[in-house]
């Protein structure tokens, strides 16, 4: 860690021209707020990996009947790599916000906005396991398959579990995501458009809540459906990982759960749990095919009170 590092970022970009964000200051602070960790890795653990990432697609393609192909890019990234690979996604999020402009003292506001979104990515650094990306609001169709490889040693270690197995079973959970957006080639344009029209709505002053709770239902079901898949297509022993990750996800000492709280990991415990209820019960109820409907049609996606009341999807959809 060196944080002079990053407290030089963030004075130099009272200076710098442009928006409200100087995103080279994000990264170059957030890197300074966070070890990069250990990418040193034997020939072994590399083609071990590939096996995992393999294993997945094979695995779920079995169990959702989903043919998917794996992304055009699978990295095994350090903290660092990840922050580099995140920061553009952020700013093509966060533009209508930017093209604000800096208001009566641009120079201030300019740092204060760079550094909390640096702090924002430096704990996200140390958190992020894996992750899909299908580059959202981006140009072209390119997707990312990312795992940080030092987060998943270090949460092994702390739950106790063996790393091999740990990173196979996080291969499966980022692998079943790609399989989500295979199957629905809607849900990409479905989540830029939600995004797109809540942050438009914040950058005028205003709170789409309709854009954000449809967001927040369509990404409860993804995390659902992911959490669902990956336990039913893994092909070892799951229920020991999934309790100790699940304790995890609620837990922390204060300023992490704080942290957490502010950026949001309440909400996607929420998404994850209320997702995977959801899924379970159309699974248990039918089958694995019937839940796999929700990818065919936009129209198909569970309501925000159907997530609650699965019987009533299966009504509508099945």
């Amino acid at each position: 860690m060196d944080l002079t590092r990053s407290i030089r970022a963030i004075a130099d970009a009272a200076d710098a021209p442009g928006g409200i964000i100087d995103w080279e200051a994000v990264a170059e602070a957030a890197k300074g707020g966070v070890e990069p960790g250990d990418l040193r890795m034997e020939p072994a653990e590399r083609k071990a990996i590939a096996a995992d990432v393999r294993a997945a697609r094979d695995g779920l393609r079995e169990a959702s009947g989903v043919q998917f192909d794996l992304p055009d890019t699978v990295e095994v990234q350090s903290r660092h790599h990840w922050i580099d690979a995140n920061v553009s996604t952020f700013e093509r999020v966060l533009r209508p916000l930017e093209e604000q402009g800096g208001g009566v003292f641009p120079g201030i506001a300019r740092s204060v906005n760079s550094g909390t979104m640096a702090v924002t990515l430096a704990f996200l650094a140390r958190n992020v396991l894996g992750q899909y990306d299908p580059l959202l609001l981006a140009d072209g169709d390119d997707h990312g398959l990312y795992f940080v490889r030092p987060n998943i040693q270090r949460v092994a270690v702390e739950l106790d579990v063996g790393y091999p197995r740990f990173r196979r079973w996080i291969a499966f959970h980022e692998v079943a995501h790609a399989a989500e957006f295979s199957a629905a080639p809607w849900l990409s344009s479905y989540l830029e458009a939600r995004m797109e029209e809540g942050v438009d709505a914040l950058s005028e002053g205003t709170l789409d809540r309709e854009a954000f709770g449809e967001l927040n239902t369509a990404m409860t079901a993804v995390e659902g459906y992911a959490e669902l898949l990956m336990d039913r297509a893994f092909d070892e022993e799951y229920a020991d990982l999934r309790r100790k990750l699940d304790e995890r996800r609620g837990g922390g000492d204060p300023l992490t759960r704080l942290l957490k709280r502010i950026l949001g990991f309440e909400m996607k415990r929420e998404q994850y749990e209320r997702g995977a209820a959801f899924f379970e019960a159309v699974a248990d109820e039918r089958d694995l095919a019937t839940a796999s409907l929700v990818w065919e049609d936009r129209d198909n996606l569970p309501t925000d009170a159907e997530l609650d009341e699965p019987g009533l999807w299966l009504s509508r959809v099945a």
